[in-house]
């Protein structure tokens, strides 16, 4: 039997992903993943000979997930924090995925330096979501950068995913509402056409709060705007969509 504490550090945990088995590493003082995380990787679609990465990868939920959920051929996380990038390493290894995960510590900036153009089928990305200016900074510098673009902004992400993407490749990524008119034009001067919008809302009577979109690399153009997704019930429960997508 795995002993847990083999694989932790001080002020880590492992927390449950209700799916497969499968439990990731993280530390109360990090970033800890979230519902977005969750959403996008149910809102990936990846096939059985498809090579998936996760372009900011964090503590590697995006790929274990994936993996848990569509089983694609191979897929790679990208993470440059070395202390993040060692957690998924200890994740993957965990979980007993080294064969099907790979973590790679690097710059999103390097991407397709360090893996070539034209590798992968799939990315996935759930990057910064506010500018570098705007906003209050967290002082904890490991949180600062999973919400600032503070080391990569939007350029860079969706540069670096075309880049790694064969013709046809799909990029998925989840991102602020407000944000979506630089999303768009970014992905068209990368020619990734969207292809799926989804928006997300806390309730049925709010604001987006989020938006899921799928484009496709040199593909016509044709947006598909799917439903809402709508988070809570009015009394605070998630809704049996939601539900389904945690597994339960």
């Amino acid at each position: 039997m795995i002993n847990e504490f083999n694989f932790l550090k001080d002020g880590e945990r492992f927390d449950d992903l209700e799916i497969k088995g499968y439990k990731i590493i993280q530390n109360k003082d990090g970033f800890c993943f979230g519902i977005d995380a969750v959403l996008l990787s149910s809102f990936v679609v990846a096939d059985k000979d498809d090579k998936v990465i996760d372009l900011g990868t964090g503590t590697g939920i995006i790929p274990i997930l994936v993996e848990a959920k569509k089983e694609p051929l191979h897929l790679t996380g990208l993470e440059i924090q070395k202390e993040v990038y060692d957690m998924a390493c200890r994740s993957v290894k965990y979980n007993n995925l080294e064969d099907k995960i790979d973590i790679v510590n690097g710059d999103i900036k390097e991407a397709s330096k360090i893996f070539g153009k034209g590798k992968f089928d799939v990315v996935t990305t759930n990057p910064p979501y506010m500018v570098n200016s705007s906003g209050l900074k967290n002082p904890n510098m490991k949180k600062a950068i999973s919400r600032h673009e503070i080391l990569c902004n939007l350029d860079d992400v969706i540069r670096e995913a075309s880049y790694l993407l064969k013709q046809k490749g799909r990029i998925y990524m989840i991102h602020r509402p407000s944000r979506i008119s630089s999303i768009i034009c970014t992905l068209n001067t990368y020619k990734l056409m969207p292809k799926r919008i989804r928006f997300i809302h806390s309730y049925v009577d709010s604001e987006a709060t989020m938006v899921m979109i799928e484009a496709v690399k040199g593909m016509g153009e044709f947006i598909k705007v799917m439903p809402p997704l709508v988070v809570y019930e009015k009394n605070g429960e998630y809704t049996e969509e939601v539900k389904r997508i945690y597994g339960k």
